[in-house]
C-alpha cells in the first residue's frame, strides 16, 4: 500500500522564514488547516529540538478547522555563510472516534497510516528598508501611544515635526527683537536714574521741588513699566525658545 498524501494543507508549504537580527527570539507562524470531513491529528518535529520552541507541538484538528503553530527559534550567533540545515516536519494521522492517549496513538499507528510534510528553516537578516520601516513604524508607535495617553495635549499642542526652517527663523528673529527692546528699555531706565540723581543734588526751590517731584513721579512711573515689559518679554522669549528646542 503507497504512503498517504498529506491532507492537511500548510502555510507556508515549504520555507520556514526566520528574519533578524538574531539576538532576541525570532517567532515565525505555521498554519494547519484541515479541509477533510474526518479530524486528523498532528505532531510537529524538528531536527534541532533544542533550537526551537513549537506552541502547540500536537494536537487534533477538527473538520474543517484550522490551528496556528508558534514556532520560536532561539537566540543565537548568525553567521551569514553558514548555511541552514533545520528542518521541520509536520506528521498527521486521521483520528480514531475517540482519543484518548495521544502517546500511544503515535507508538501504535501503522506507516502506512503515517502523513507527513517537510518544510525547511531559511534565516534572512533585514534589508536597510526593512531597518528604515522599522524605525518608522516605532515612531509612529510612539505618536500614536503618546496621543492615547494624553489626547487634549496632543490637540492643542504643535508638533515639533511641523517646524520648518521658515518657521525656525521666524521665531528667532522675534527672539532677537524683544531682546533689542529689552537693551533700549534698560538703558532709558537707566537714564531716567541719572536724571533723579542729578536733580536730586541741585539746589532746591519752589519751582525747582515742584519740577523734581514730577520728575521723580514720572520716573517712578517709567521705571515701574520697563520692569513689567522685561518680565513679560522674557515669558514670550522662554515660550518661544521652548517652542524651537522641543
Amino acid at each position: 500500500m503507497s504512503k498517504l498524501d498529506q491532507i492537511l494543507v500548510l502555510d507556508p508549504p515549504a520555507d520556514l522564514r526566520f528574519k533578524g537580527p538574531f539576538t532576541d527570539v525570532v517567532t515565525t507562524t505555521l498554519k494547519l488547516k484541515n479541509p477533510s470531513d474526518r479530524r486528523v491529528c498532528f505532531k510537529v518535529k524538528t531536527t534541532a529540538p533544542r533550537r526551537y520552541c513549537v506552541r502547540p507541538n500536537s494536537g487534533v484538528i477538527d473538520p474543517g478547522a484550522a490551528v496556528n503553530i508558534s514556532v520560536m527559534l532561539q537566540p543565537f550567533d548568525y553567521d551569514p555563510n553558514e548555511k541552514s540545515k533545520h528542518k521541520f516536519m509536520v506528521q498527521t494521522i486521521f483520528a480514531p472516534s475517540s482519543v484518548s492517549d495521544m502517546d500511544s496513538l503515535w507508538k501504535e499507528a501503522k506507516p502506512d497510516d503515517l502523513m507527513d510534510s517537510k518544510l525547511r528553516c531559511v534565516f534572512e537578516l533585514p534589508s536597510e528598508n526593512d531597518k528604515v520601516n522599522d524605525v518608522e513604524a516605532t515612531k509612529a508607535t510612539m505618536v500614536m501611544n503618546s496621543v492615547k495617553a494624553d489626547p487634549a495635549a496632543a490637540a492643542t499642542a504643535p508638533s515639533a515635526a511641523s517646524l520648518d526652517d521658515t518657521e525656525s527663523k521666524k521665531l528667532m528673529e522675534k527672539c532677537k527683537r524683544f531682546q533689542a527692546e529689552i537693551s533700549k528699555l534698560t538703558e532709558e531706565n537707566r537714564q531716567l536714574k541719572d536724571d533723579g540723581v542729578r536733580m536730586r543734588k541741585m539746589p532746591r526751590s519752589d519751582h525747582m521741588t515742584s519740577n523734581s517731584t514730577s520728575l521723580l513721579g514720572r520716573e517712578a512711573n517709567t521705571a515701574s513699566l520697563p520692569s513689567l515689559l522685561v518680565v513679560i518679554a522674557a515669558i514670550f522669549i522662554g515660550f518661544f525658545l521652548g517652542k524651537f528646542i522641543l
